[in-house]
């Protein structure tokens, strides 16, 4: 009976140890995938004005009868934005984005942009809340800037120049807009690219 006992307890000790041994090593597996999985920003689509060009000169009528100008040189950045109002997506991140122009307004102007029915845009705008911020319906923007999927974001610095663009369906990818023009960068991926060749 004795020596069952510690045949099983000796038994049960190489176990936990076993354990143990399997705990640390997927622990270590755990952070070394997390050092090789590096932050998603926006997607870029190879079309359209690239990173670093002068973005097309538009005048353009907003949803609230004035004229929006894109790619303008100005004081602040522009972020446009552009969405469907049947894009859940979109909506999702429209709270998002109205915090982020009221937290960075000292250097960036949020304007949206779409194309299609007049009457639906000028619903969706007033019942999402976005009168605060130019609306405008043009295909010609879309086409200018190739957009082809939604959400769709392309920020426009102070000189009127492309600074970052892409797909943005998260927070993060939007902030990666910022981050690309700060770090000067076409992409955050491009960065993170740079930094593993230099290293």
């Amino acid at each position: 009976m004795t020596e069952a006992l510690v045949v099983s307890n000796a038994v049960l000790w190489v176990l936990v140890l076993a354990l143990l041994v399997v705990v640390f090593a997927l622990a270590r597996q755990v952070g070394i995938l997390y050092e090789r999985v590096a932050p998603m920003g926006a997607l870029i689509i190879d079309s359209g004005p690239k990173v670093g060009e002068t973005a097309p000169r538009l005048d353009l009528p907003a949803l609230d009868g004035r004229t929006f100008s894109v790619g303008l040189a100005g004081e602040r950045s522009q972020l446009l934005f552009f969405l469907s109002p049947t894009c859940p997506v979109c909506k999702k991140l429209l709270p998002i984005l109205k915090s982020i122009a009221g937290a960075e307004s000292a250097w960036l102007r949020l304007a949206f942009a779409s194309d299609g029915e007049t009457e639906e845009h000028q619903s969706f705008y007033r019942r999402a809340g976005l009168t605060d911020f130019p609306y405008v319906l043009s295909a010609e923007l879309g086409m200018a800037f190739r957009v082809g999927k939604l959400p769709y974001a392309v920020l426009i610095d102070e000189s009127g120049r492309v600074r970052a663009k892409g797909l943005v369906n998260s927070r993060e990818q939007l902030e990666s807009l910022f981050t690309a023009k700060d770090l000067n960068v076409a992409s955050v991926q491009d960065y993170l690219e740079s930094r593993a060749g230099q290293s």
